[in-house]
């Protein structure tokens, strides 16, 4: 069997372009196993897996939770505001405890960059980076990246924009990572106050003309404006930014082209993207949801392999 390089899943940029062509492929055959009409496999039967989610998710945490029961893991969740870390407890304090229990795996979701890394040179487990603060987000740009191979194919060579909160984005910088290892060119699109400082040492592109992005990329993925993580007001108003970087079908018209059009969610409709160019046949976000569950159950199955608790 065909293994990872890694042994946590901390960051695309600790990934080789062979670890990729490995998830997409693993993913690809589960993708298959859940639209069966039974969606489980008894591959990882023996294995137990703590959610950690020291920040609100939605997507991601359903996400992982379905992909691990659909390997027929044992699964325990565990929610930071009803813990004893907001008693003062320590991150690596918490987790032993946690180990202690028997679990095998952790994913773990987290404000503070680097905490996914830091807990796993602290602890004797498997980590999965779920997000980590505005570092990175690897699971979601493997979802990105294999929906777009979907819809494109072979990636080398194709232009791929991201538009919107780069500065606040752990999506963008792990899809930068992702598309440069595949191969695939990049523009950034934002206002320049949400393009990070060090964008040139990233080998991508920028322009703050979302036109001329538009008449250059195959695809684009729209970003969130994260008004959770500002503590500066950014721009003028949400008024302005839809203005002048929000994606609606009259730029689309515009185009002689039709571009894939993928966004990670939650959307802020009427914001970074309206609801006709959200809702047309150029959307991919719901392929992206259901591609997140086969990625996600590709990293875990990869990964639980590699355990000396896996049976074979």
């Amino acid at each position: 069997m065909k293994k990872l390089s890694v042994s946590n899943l901390l960051g695309i940029k600790y990934l080789q372009l062979d670890d990729l062509h490995l998830i997409f492929e693993t993913a690809t055959h589960f993708k298959e196993v859940i639209n069966r009409p039974i969606k489980k496999v008894p591959s990882l039967r023996d294995i137990t897996i703590a959610n950690l989610f020291f920040e609100n998710s939605t997507r991601t945490k359903l996400s992982f939770e379905l992909a691990e029961k659909r390997l027929s893991a044992d699964v325990i969740n565990f929610s930071a505001n009803q813990s004893s870390v907001s008693k003062g407890e320590s991150l690596v304090d918490t987790v032993n405890n946690i180990l202690a229990m028997k679990v095998d795996m952790i994913v773990i979701r987290h404000p503070s960059p680097g905490a996914s890394h830091f807990l796993s040179k602290k602890v004797d487990s498997c980590i999965i980076n779920a997000g980590d603060g505005t570092h990175e987000h690897p699971s979601q740009a493997l979802l990105d990246t294999y929906s777009l191979k979907e819809k494109l194919g072979n990636l080398q060579g194709k232009r791929i924009a991201i538009i919107g909160d780069i500065l606040h984005s752990r999506v963008a910088l792990s899809n930068i990572y992702a598309l440069k290892i595949l191969g695939a060119e990049v523009m950034l699109c934002a206002p320049k106050s949400l393009l990070p400082k060090n964008v040139d040492s990233l080998g991508v592109m920028s322009s703050l003309d979302l036109m001329e992005v538009l008449n250059w990329c195959d695809a684009v993925n729209i970003l969130r404006v994260q008004n959770e993580r500002m503590e500066l007001n950014y721009f003028p108003s949400s008024r302005e930014y839809s203005q002048n970087f929000g994606l609606n079908g009259a730029l689309l018209k515009k185009l002689k082209k039709d571009i894939v059009i993928l966004h990670p969610g939650p959307i802020n409709r009427g914001v970074e993207i309206t609801s006709d160019v959200a809702d047309s046949d150029q959307a991919i976000i719901l392929d992206q949801v259901e591609n997140g569950v086969a990625i996600r159950m590709a990293i875990i199955y990869l990964l639980g392999s590699q355990l000396n608790t896996t049976k074979p």
